[in-house]
């Protein structure tokens, strides 16, 4: 009997089984020498054959190199950060809507530096985001770390020396009433900055030039107990806050932070708007129908809440309907069109402002850069951090800007003053704000219109509702331990009763006869008054000011004190024209005492 046929064909695949190892083998053989050919040419090869190896060389490095190019530049796009690599949609949505949506992500966090610099960078911020991506381990809400210093990010667009003019902005409110009523409240921005040695460096950019150094006891820096100053002699002046028990000695000095663009401008890349103000300015921009009563009201309301899913919300700003079908049903059946446009747009601000599910929304960050849903300005200008002397961190209502000026819907004029001319000594003293009220009497009536003092009627100068209207939680007015302190610094001037003296007939006229017409001028030239005058005593009126004598006896014509009553512009303070007459005629009949 022959061989099985599996034994033959087990012998068929041996000899298969060898073809095709010497089949690829010889391939192997002839694409290396093929290579070695190319790169290792024979010496009677051609010119064009030796330059060959070096042309492919530099066609690959060139290659390489638009590869790499065009990958890194991917790779720091905003697309490619907020979508592809670590997916964060709050961050990327916000951004896109921001000021800042044509900055890219590595110019802020990674900062403008040399190839290699920025590479290790990107290596050490990938290892932290990629590390929680695939462990899933991020923390919510996100919170940016190892940000740069505002000199490699800001101050690559922003040249810091820069002085930037006053700006007029205006803010439309509307009032949780029928009529949604519109105020209108205007500010002058004091931005300033520049060089203090162009006689610039002011405003609010003044600590752009001003070293500034504060000790954060959390996180997000807003608890500030310390703060230092330095001086243009390199010397500093320290200000703690009254009401903290913080023992200044046991500061690090490593853990102090030097104050630059992003801590005020922390959120100018990421910021999500109150409800309150998305609301007003939805109004404002036309795209909720101001005419709808009470609009402003549920509008909000619709947006406030917690809820654990989008379907939730969504559910809730529909009930906008149902709500003004039952309680407005001849508003409802005017405004319905304009219902449905408003769910929409809230829904909208919705989807893009608050992320359920990486927990952010509009109270989860800190804004820096304004005092009124979070510290901000008011971490270190809230008036209790104190000096050793007892000198504030000023707070001041027209520091970073000027008074606000509240102007209604029947106002056709709105009027903003602009102060540049003098104020009196107590208004310099850097707790002015903070004691004011306690020191409120008639003499305030020689500046400002006092109707409704403290109030928020916006019918004088101290009924502003820009003032008086708001709660201003983040500011130190009702500190106890500052009380305590300032309450030793207060000195009220009681205003003088007048003093009878008896003229007698064919006498003439004395000092002590016209002494109360000087009281409404003590405020700016009292001891130490401005350009030098004193005009509390007999005395001191005779002795002049910087400019010499302020009253010529027998000559009151050509008298100082004559002469700046009658300047155009008039003088700040102004005798009544009895008084005038009256100290015309005392000093032409030889200023007497």
């Amino acid at each position: 009997m022959g061989e099985s046929p599996m034994g033959f064909f087990s012998f068929r695949s041996d000899r298969s089984k060898k073809h095709n190892h010497f089949f690829e083998e010889n391939i192997m053989k002839k694409k290396s020498n093929w290579i070695k050919k190319i790169f290792l040419p024979p010496a009677e090869a051609s010119t064009g054959m030796k330059l060959l190896p070096y042309g492919i060389i530099i066609f690959l490095i060139i290659a390489v190199g638009l590869f790499s190019t065009g990958a890194w530049s991917y790779t720091n796009t905003i697309d490619f950060c907020g979508t592809t690599c670590h997916t964060m949609p709050p961050q990327y949505i916000t951004h896109l809507n921001s000021d800042h949506a044509r900055v890219t992500c590595e110019d802020c966090h990674l900062g403008r530096a040399e190839l290699g610099t920025q590479i290790i960078r990107k290596i050490e911020y990938s290892w932290q985001t990629g590390s929680a991506m695939v462990l899933n381990n991020y923390e919510y809400p996100i919170v940016a770390r190892n940000m740069r210093p505002a000199r490699d990010v800001c101050e690559t667009c922003h040249y810091p020396q820069v002085f930037s003019n006053d700006t007029l902005i205006d803010f439309k409110h509307y009032a949780q009433d029928e009529n949604n009523t519109e105020t209108t409240t205007y500010l002058i921005m004091k931005t300033g900055g520049g060089s203090e040695r162009e006689g610039l460096g002011y405003g609010i950019h003044w600590h752009i030039e001003n070293p500034v150094l504060f000790y954060p006891t959390d996180e997000r820096m807003q608890e500030i107990p310390y703060i230092r100053v330095v001086n243009p002699d390199g010397s500093y002046t320290e200000f703690v806050d009254t009401e903290l028990d913080f023992d200044v000695s046991q500061i690090n000095e490593a853990d102090l932070v030097n104050m630059d663009c992003m801590s005020c401008h922390n959120r100018t890349a990421h910021l999500i708007e109150y409800p309150d103000q998305a609301v007003q300015d939805m109004i404002a921009r036309g795209e909720i129908n101001k005419d709808i009563p009470y609009i402003r009201n549920y509008a909000v309301t619709a947006l406030k809440g917690n809820f654990e899913t989008y379907e939730d919300a969504r559910a809730n700003i529909e009930k906008l309907l149902p709500n003004y079908e039952q309680n407005f049903p001849i508003a409802y059946a005017k405004y319905r069109a304009d219902l449905e446009a408003t769910i929409e747009v809230l829904w909208k601000y919705y989807q893009e402002n608050v992320f359920i599910d990486q927990k952010m929304r509009w109270d989860t960050h800190p804004d820096n850069s304004q005092h009124l849903t979070s510290p901000g300005c008011f971490r270190c200008h809230d008036g209790k951090h104190l000096s050793s002397e007892n000198e504030a961190v000023r707070l001041e209502c027209n520091l970073c800007h000027s008074i606000p000026v509240v102007s209604g819907p029947e106002d056709f004029v709105t009027n903003i003053e602009i102060s540049t001319g003098i104020e009196p000594s107590s208004h310099k003293d850097t707790n002015w704000i903070t004691v004011h009220h306690v020191v409120v009497d008639n003499t305030c009536e020689n500046c400002h219109t006092m109707g409704d003092p403290g109030g928020s009627s916006n019918t004088s100068f101290c009924s502003n509702s820009g003032c008086h209207g708001q709660a201003w939680e983040y500011a130190g007015f009702d500190a106890p331990r500052l009380r305590q302190i300032l309450s030793t610094l207060i000195q009220t001037t009681p205003t003088p009763e007048p003093i009878e003296v008896p003229v007698q007939e064919g006498l003439p006229p004395r000092y002590v006869n016209i002494v109360n017409s000087f009281t409404i001028c003590l405020s700016c030239h009292a001891a130490g008054g401005l350009a030098g005058v004193n005009l509390s005593s007999y005395e001191s009126i005779m002795q002049g000011g910087d400019k010499g004598a302020i009253v010529i006896p027998g000559d009151a014509e050509n008298s100082l004190l004559v002469l700046a009553q009658q300047t155009d512009p008039p003088h700040f303070g102004q005798f009544t024209n009895q008084q005038l007459e009256q100290i015309i005629a005392w000093i032409n009949a030889g200023a007497l005492e």
